[in-house]
């Protein structure tokens, strides 16, 4: 009785949906039964839809081959400096930029152990955020609004994502502090809620802004008007995250934990004694792009956190280029900002990224053949993710075998890193910073050109969360 009951309803609903005459492009009444009739499981077809019910693809798709022989050993491995823990917020840009400094600092001060406040730099990336948004609606207000820039930029008002140069603006204007000159609190490790009541009063601050222009207030009245639009956002940051300390009292110590000094600072000077090193002229941002041509300059118009500072430029290469600066930074024992698609074909149980972890072509019987290219074009891959590149494990030849990050996601598999496999890292690789001394003199060349300006919805814009 139940399934004359279904067919009769599964019949009203076919004799429901227009007829093939009246379509132009949808699903018609003729080519569901058609799609319908292509699907006829057999007995063990039926078992796996069962199990995929209930289960995890991933669980199903694994490959049980690839779990067996997994090394952890590396030939050549800068010494981590403890794991940090990003939380539920998308700092990671953040987190990796200052552990790669903590290791320099470490290393040139001699000191057993470091830790960076995060929170103190996050505070600043916020503020200028907002004021990047609301002086790019200045800038835009004799625009329409469905302009691709003035949708483009209501559709993106604030992000707790980020990226490189985002990172060397902000300490070299701001400097930094020790992690117990302004500690963490829930909103800095809960970032949601905050990002999203300043992206609700920057649209509602940036749609009163192209009012008053549209009515003729000046260029002064403007600039007058978003420092007060500033004030609301600087009050915001400052009773969720604290406000930022513009000077501390931080001792050193020895390795037996004694005090060796004790002094005040800013964070500017702390910045300059601790590492002293211009962030932005010393290093060299590389990307790993096939879907435009390599050994090109390119930059990416509002791919940066601060209004007055530099856009994501970098050096188009080929990726076995970008290995070679790479395997020799490693071999020097220095640490480098890494940003990859992390969440294709990870298994978290094991810390491990590598092509071969899942076969999902083989669970559900067809292929997934785009290459790195495509997937770029198609926005089905992209960077997603910063971390710290600190190993790689070279064979008898030279050549990669696998490569190991120091994640920011707290304790977890192998203490809290993540380890990839050479394959994996050609086709989920995108972005490295290099010091210049490991950047060969041809390529360095390459910065002289004029950049390529491409727009700030370019699929490779997406921050590193």
């Amino acid at each position: 009785m139940k399934t004359k009951i279904a067919l009769a309803f599964a019949a009203l609903a076919l004799a429901a949906l227009p007829a093939a005459a009246d379509t132009k492009g949808g699903i018609d009444q003729a080519m569901l039964g058609r799609l319908k009739e292509s699907y006829k499981p057999d007995g063990a077809q039926k078992a796996l839809r069962n199990a995929m019910n209930g289960t995890d693809i991933d669980k199903l798709a694994q490959n049980a081959g690839a779990l067996n022989d997994f090394d952890t050993s590396f030939s050549h491995r800068v010494p981590g400096k403890g794991i940090t823990n990003q939380k539920q917020s998308g700092r990671c840009w953040l987190f990796t930029g200052l552990n790669v400094l903590r290791s320099q600092i470490m290393a040139s001060q001699n000191l057993p152990e470091l830790e960076l406040s995060q929170n103190y730099n996050f505070f600043f990336d916020q503020l200028e955020k907002c004021n990047l948004f609301l002086q790019g609606i200045i800038d835009t207000a004799d625009k329409p609004m469905d302009d691709k820039t003035v949708d483009w930029l209501f559709s993106h008002p604030l992000s707790d994502g980020g990226q490189f140069t985002g990172l060397s603006d902000n300490l070299m204007k701001y400097g930094i502090v020790p992690a117990s000159a302004m500690v963490e609190t829930f909103s800095s490790n809960n970032t949601s809620r905050l990002n999203r009541l300043l992206s609700l009063k920057l649209r509602e601050y940036g749609l009163k802004l192209r009012r008053m222009k549209a009515d003729g207030a000046s260029a002064k009245a403007l600039a007058s008007e978003k420092e007060k639009m500033l004030q609301t956002a600087y009050r915001m940051l400052a009773m969720t995250l604290g406000e930022p300390p513009m000077q501390f009292t931080w001792t050193r110590r020895d390795k037996d934990g004694k005090a060796v000094s004790t002094r005040t600072y800013t964070p500017q000077e702390f910045y300059r004694e601790m590492a002293g090193n211009d962030l932005r002229d010393g290093y060299v941002m590389l990307m790993n792009d096939p879907s435009r041509p390599y050994h090109k300059l390119y930059e990416i118009d509002y791919d940066r956190h601060v209004y007055d500072g530099k856009n994501w430029t970098y050096i188009n290469l080929p990726i076995e280029e970008i290995k070679a600066m790479a395997i020799e930074s490693i071999k020097d024992s220095t640490m480098m900002y890494f940003s990859c698609d992390v969440g294709k074909f990870l298994d978290r149980d094991r810390g491990y990224l590598d092509v071969d972890n899942y076969s999902y072509g083989d669970l559900f019987d067809t292929d997934f053949p785009m290459d790195k290219a495509d997937r770029i074009r198609t926005h089905a891959s992209a960077s997603s993710h910063a971390m710290t590149l600190m190993a790689v494990d070279l064979d008898e030849q030279g050549n990669p075998r696998k490569w190991m990050v120091e994640n920011s996601w707290g304790p977890g598999a192998n203490d809290g890193h993540l380890i990839m496999s050479d394959r994996w890292f050609d086709e989920y690789m995108f972005r490295l910073v290099v010091d210049k001394k490991y950047v060969p003199a041809e390529t360095l060349k390459i910065l002289r050109q004029k950049p390529t300006l491409l727009p700030a919805w370019d699929p490779l814009f997406a921050p590193d969360l």
